[in-house]
């Protein structure tokens, strides 16, 4: 008679610690990612806010009102209907097509966008986009609009 015991359980407990380790391995090294910055690219949003308004069909007014991060303005762009790109060039909110000397508006100011004859009817809807650049280097769309 011949008496062989063999002993198929062992392969299983094996397997399921070797497979337990790696998702442990795997899950360190995800958390590990995030926590030590590869998702640390990600600026946090500034809060300023922005209104458009049309006047006539002529003209839009930009108004700048401020916000929790107003004093991290350095300047605010302006992009046209006609996609003109002008900048603030004094506290007041004056306009001007050259960033050269571009400042950050008072709260309150007041800009504006006069149609030119070259830009065609503005009595429709109009698009405009307002951008803040921060001292921090970068830059958000603060207003994104038809008016």
């Amino acid at each position: 008679m011949n008496h062989l015991v063999q002993n198929e359980e062992a392969i299983s407990p094996v397997i399921g610690v070797i497979l337990m380790v790696a998702i442990t391995v795997i899950l360190a090294a995800v958390i590990a990612a995030f926590v030590l910055g590869m998702a640390g690219n990600i600026s946090t949003p500034k809060i300023v806010a922005v209104t458009a308004t049309q006047q006539g069909s002529d003209e839009i007014i930009i108004t700048y009102k401020g916000g929790a991060d107003h004093q991290l303005i350095e300047w605010l762009s302006v992009t046209a209907p006609n996609g003109t790109i002008y900048y603030t060039t004094s506290k007041k909110g004056t306009l001007s097509a050259s960033s050269s000397g571009a400042t950050g508006p008072l709260v309150g100011s007041s800009m504006v966008l006069m149609r030119e004859s070259s830009d065609g009817d503005w009595s429709g809807k109009n698009h405009v986009v307002v951008t803040g650049h921060f001292t921090d280097g970068s830059e958000q769309v603060v207003l994104d609009t038809f008016v």
